[in-house]
């Protein structure tokens, strides 16, 4: 059995107000191409198929396309629903899916899901775990003491027996004690949501989402798949992959993986102005971090015409060292016309903030403006 392991494909997703749901889509075609290529019976999506509960049209689309193009390729699909996700719009004709060899978790009903495949050694079965929190199991096993993440995880597996000596695989969208985590993901304070890596041991391999960093835990066996794209700067050195994964006969699994075109990439770019100013024109995510003494005036609009999609921006000199998020049309809305005002005159000046003078005299202004709108 041959299998391709994926998660946290966030449709929707996007970055300082710029949507990815393109090279999203160019990713996933790419992911289509390697299944193909390397003729895996499946691919597992282990969790946040979407970035919000609530997907737009257009990230339907985007992932009924997806699925088609594996499934009239004769490959199977088994996923499950993670954190960002919908139990309800995941599971959605679930029912009527698996007659196209689509695999969807239904909505946590206190069990695991089992899909059963085939191949010359037997059956494989899949396990489908979808992201679940303490409350949710604590509703179905009230008897159990079910405090942390652990302990639901817990209950949940020792009361879903496995395969006994046949090949067993389950997808789980959890944050493992131990994993390296970067600024995309959102997990409780003090590790409360953590579940060690041992109450997975019993699988031959675990195919989880959540963490968006490639790697492996205690056990090669037991693996973060990792985001399709980068999401955050935090990410910049991140290598996406999907991974490969063939069991043979009980006991018998390889495992590599196989990495993922980028479509516009996540980086940082150091320099100083004019350098920075003569280099190729680029829609990369970037972060732009200034090394002259002297500023240019205006010199954040005038990068932006190298690099449109700049994400945040710094000057790093003797007299400042100054860091500046790109704002989201979202972010800039929630501010007031002089906080944006005194944003603005920072990113100008290098830092330096507005005195009170010209501050005054911009409240003035405002003052006027709204008394001649209430004329």
């Amino acid at each position: 059995m041959k299998f391709l392991h994926t998660a946290d494909l966030h449709l929707g997703r996007r970055l300082n107000d710029i949507p990815l749901l393109q090279d999203q889509r160019k990713v996933l075609a790419a992911i289509v191409d390697i299944a193909k290529q390397k003729k895996v019976d499946a691919v597992l999506l282990s969790g946040d198929i979407y970035d919000r509960a609530a997907p737009s049209a257009e990230c339907y689309v985007v992932l009924s396309d997806f699925v088609t193009a594996l499934s009239s390729s004769h490959i199977a699909v088994i996923a499950i629903s993670g954190n960002h996700d919908s139990n309800e719009r995941v599971g959605y004709l679930s029912a009527l899916l698996k007659h196209s060899n689509v695999y969807f978790s239904d909505v946590f009903d206190g069990s695991i899901g089992t899909v059963a495949l085939k191949d010359e050694y037997g059956e494989v079965l899949f396990h489908l775990l979808p992201f679940v929190r303490p409350s949710d199991v604590r509703l179905y096993y009230p008897d159990e003491r079910i405090e942390s993440y652990q302990d639901a995880i817990k209950v949940l597996l020792s009361h879903h027996p496995i395969g006994k000596g046949m090949r067993n695989v389950i997808l789980s969208h959890q944050f493992v004690a131990g994993a390296q985590i970067c600024d995309s993901e959102i997990l409780s304070l003090g590790g409360s949501e953590a579940v060690e890596a041992s109450l997975y041991r019993d699988y031959d391999y675990v195919a989880l989402g959540h963490i968006h960093r490639s790697q492996k835990m205690t056990e090669e066996k037991i693996r973060y798949a990792g985001s399709i794209m980068k999401y955050s700067l935090s990410e910049e050195k991140h290598v996406k992959s999907v991974t490969l994964v063939e069991l043979r006969e009980k006991g018998k699994t390889s495992i590599e993986t196989v990495a993922l075109p980028i479509v516009h990439d996540v980086r940082t770019v150091r320099g100083h102005f004019k350098d920075i100013m003569a280099m190729p024109y680029s829609e990369d995510f970037v972060h732009v971090v200034l090394l002259d003494e002297d500023v240019v005036f205006d010199a954040r609009l005038s990068l932006g015409t190298v690099f449109p999609n700049m994400i945040r921006f710094s000057i790093e000199n003797s007299k400042t060292t100054e860091e500046v998020d790109i704002q989201s049309l979202e972010s800039i809305e929630k501010k007031s016309l002089p906080d944006l005002f005194e944003a603005f005159y920072s990113m100008q000046f290098g830092g330096q903030k507005p005195d009170e003078k010209r501050m005054q005299a911009l409240r003035n202004v405002l003052k006027g403006l709204e008394e001649e709108n209430k004329e």
